[in-house]
């Protein structure tokens, strides 16, 4: 499946969630009545345990009790669906507030531990060859299982969390390997889909958490009161029993939902890393060492959401057995490998941590050497275009690791900094033209403030310019350490962004590429929960939009005859009436911006189709320019499509 199918999947998934909570949901409140029935069906005997004296199933006993039936029915449904919007409602801030939850601690920018740098490198390499921006990055510091996660709704405010265990015991291919299957998930749809189960089912099992608060409270009664303590006893146990039934629903909800998922994430990573050794060594590490993937804190609200499991669950895992996950990547894979394996890692957390030391110590000579001539623009495949979506190939994480390492080691500690990321976001803007120049340092210094205006100066003066190639990535890099700034802050950048791209008159394609991919992520951060990835239209009922987003891509084209062609042949296979290419004029800008709002809304299968076309547009001449790939990309991210970076290694 690609991108595009594996939305359609998620869209499908979400509405089954919904069925199978209310089914799940129905059942709590039929045995809560249950319970209710005889409760009222008995009276108090000495023991407190109470002995039937009606026939608490006749119909007109139950005809006689409906009121109350009613009230426990409504008391029980509006008990789980408040507090299912309760836990939904309090994830709304994405990933971060999952990773911190489970004891997460967030990975500085400046960290001198070499386990967490690899980590942060990995994570970055594997984002900017995606074209999204750097997620957030834990580390779970108490957990020595092997054992990750990520969530969030979007990739704007997405998450990727690893335990300590992970970073100590896997040699860097096999977390790359990790990575790439928590990335699968982002692309995929199952971080949102994760999100939203984590809150349904949190109302669920909250029955059997009043089951065990009203047994706690009555072994403490006393006095004339302890025979009362009896009968409570036995209705906090009888809702304990009716919670672990939800418990089993919930967990047979997330196993139909997780177990599949794995083998597909499992899949992607090996085609995000083209080293299938790295994932499967991974899970093999998981069998050899005693712990495993089990968690020390409480992980059954988000085993759903794990690379393995959280704990050990005798029914309804929510992941394949061990063994089956490496057979289908390692079909030579035996069982017995993993008991040989054990003996071999007596020294293999100190020796990761000198590989990790080392790589470190390489990186800083290399990011001090590099002049960032070692990658260049790549062209692409229109055919593959959408199944390169949430799948780079090798060469594009090999040369995001070369432009991360070309970076400036200045401007790279200025990106990861809170208080720097501003900076670098308006050095990445700043035009070559001095008189240009000077006016948006004016703009900055108006809107910012002289002290931001004077250390952009500074970061202009220390590094040498950056060429555009290194510009979106050194921008994905930042966007982690920006969005952290206050609402108010982030709408004062936005405001000074917008005047210094209109500070020549003109909007050029690269200063509207970042510019509109700041916008996009930053409303997508601010208010994860209404990030959406797809929505139900077709394209027939936005063919002007569609027009519009075309002649604006085919307005960079070199080739104008063959292009025009092309133009026409899309337009009929996406069953759109055939127009000319329209005029762009100095609003393209504008006319854009309209166009793509609409065209989010699309559903997944006419999104597909629309990026294959815009692929055949890009190419007509059989090379895409510069600025063709750019406004490629920011129209597919508009779309909640993200396209990979278009370069290679020379």
């Amino acid at each position: 499946m690609n991108f595009f199918e594996h939305q359609s999947r998620a869209k499908q998934q979400s509405r089954w969630l919904i069925g199978a909570f209310l089914v799940a949901a129905g059942a709590v409140i039929l045995a809560v009545d249950f319970i209710v029935l005889l409760f009222l069906g008995a009276s108090p005997s000495s023991s407190g345990l109470g002995e039937m004296t009606q026939g608490w199933l006749d119909p007109n006993f139950i005809n006689s009790n409906l009121d109350s039936l009613a009230l426990s029915s409504a008391a029980t449904g509006g008990v789980s669906g408040l507090s299912s919007l309760y836990k939904v409602a309090s994830l709304r801030a994405g990933g971060s507030k999952v990773a911190t939850s489970l004891g997460g601690t967030l990975v500085d920018a400046d960290t001198r531990d070499p386990l967490c740098r690899r980590f942060r490198n990995v994570v970055e390499e594997i984002a900017i060859a995606s074209g999204v921006p750097v997620p957030d990055i834990y580390v779970l510091e108490q957990e020595s299982g092997i054992n990750a996660f990520a969530a969030g709704y979007s990739t704007s405010d997405a998450a990727i969390a690893v335990t300590r265990g992970t970073l100590e015991k896997l040699s860097r291919a096999e977390l790359q390997g990790v990575v790439a299957h928590e990335f699968s998930h982002i692309f995929n749809g199952d971080m949102r889909i994760n999100i939203r189960l984590l809150g349904l089912l949190f109302g669920i099992l909250l029955v059997s958490i009043i089951g065990r608060q009203i047994m706690h409270s009555a072994r403490f009664m006393g006095g004339s009161r302890r025979k009362e303590g009896g009968g409570i006893i036995v209705v906090g146990m009888m809702l304990m029993v009716v919670g672990y039934a939800g418990l089993f629903f919930a967990r047979w909800i997330k196993a139909a939902l997780s177990r599949q998922r794995e083998y597909l994430a499992d899949a992607s990573a090996v085609q995000f890393t083209r080293d299938p050794d790295g994932i499967a060594g991974a899970l093999k590490k998981i069998g050899a060492y005693s712990n495993g993937s089990y968690l020390e804190a409480e992980s059954e609200e988000v085993s759903h959401m794990l690379f393995g499991s959280g704990t050990q669950a005798l029914m309804f895992s929510t992941h394949p057995p061990l063994a089956k996950r490496i057979s289908r990547i390692d079909p030579q894979f035996k069982v017995s490998d993993i008991a040989e394996l054990a003996t071999q890692l007596a020294d293999s957390e100190r020796r990761e941590r000198e590989l990790a030391i080392k790589e470190m110590e390489a990186q800083e000579l290399e990011n001090q050497k590099s002049s960032g001539d070692g990658f260049a623009p790549g062209v692409f495949n229109p055919a593959e275009l959408a199944d390169a979506i949430g799948n780079p190939k090798l060469d594009a994480l090999l040369a995001a690791a070369t432009v991360a390492a070309s970076i400036p080691p200045v401007l790279e500690r200025a990106a990861h900094s809170i208080a720097w990321a501003p900076e670098v976001l308006m050095l990445s803007l700043l035009d070559i033209e001095p008189k240009i120049r000077e006016k948006q340092l004016l703009i900055i210094a108006e809107e910012l403030g002289t002290d931001i205006e004077r250390r952009v100066n500074h970061l202009l003066a220390t590094t040498q310019p950056l060429q555009r190639a290194q510009r979106m990535p050194l921008y994905e890099i930042t966007f982690p350490a920006l969005k952290r700034r206050s609402r108010d802050e982030l709408e004062r950048i936005s405001n000074t962004v917008r005047q210094m791209v209109l500070a020549d008159g003109e909007v050029e394609v690269f200063e509207y590429f970042l510019a509109k991919m700041f916008r996009l992520h930053l409303a997508d951060a601010m208010s994860p929960s209404q990030a959406r990835s797809s929505g139900s239209l077709k394209l027939a009922s936005v063919a002007s939009e569609v027009h519009i987003v075309m002649s604006v891509l085919a307005g960079q084209a070199g080739e104008k005859d063959r292009t025009e062609r092309v133009f026409f042949d899309a337009l009929k296979t996406l069953g759109i009436e055939s127009k000319p290419i329209a005029s762009i004029d100095s609003n393209w800008a504008s006319k854009l911006d309209q166009g793509l709002d609409r065209l989010d809304q699309l559903n997944p299968k006419a999104k597909q189709k629309l990026v294959a076309e815009l692929g055949n547009i890009a190419m007509a001449d059989n090379s895409a320019n510069i600025d063709e790939r750019e406004l490629l990309r920011v129209i597919c991210a508009s779309i909640h499509a993200p396209l990979p970076t278009f370069m290679r290694r020379q």
